[in-house]
């Protein structure tokens, strides 16, 4: 199941990079033939988003000078958790697919107490 998920995420990504590569021509050509290239940016992508989390967590909790996780940490951690869960799937690598597929229920939880409280 693994290796057609992983299959599918490939192909995708090749479909992506010729896509890519036709409206920006100046783009290597490894983006459109090969996947590992445009897969490897979206993995710096993930982390991109995942580091996001807590550059806004820190700017908050500086502004306000207590510690506050906002809204917005857990949107970032949603975002960067699900790119890096399907880079995750694209390498077959079992410790980060677990890692991010747990680290998302939590995410999703914690909106969930956070949207059923402010309708009380």
């Amino acid at each position: 199941m693994l290796d057609v998920i992983s299959e599918i995420i490939g192909s995708t990504a090749l479909i992506a990079g010729n896509f890519l590569y036709s409206l920006f021509p100046f783009l290597p050509v490894s983006i459109s033939e090969n996947p590992a290239t445009l897969m490897v940016i979206v993995g710096f992508g993930g982390q991109l988003l995942f580091a996001m989390r807590f550059i806004i967590q820190w700017i908050k909790s500086e502004g306000e000078r207590k510690s506050v996780i906002p809204l917005a940490f857990w949107y970032f951690s949603i975002g960067g958790g699900l790119v890096l869960l399907f880079y995750a799937l694209w390498r077959k690598d079992p410790v980060i697919i677990c890692g991010q597929g747990l680290g998302l229920f939590i995410y999703a939880r914690n909106l969930y107490f956070i949207y059923r409280n402010s309708a009380r």
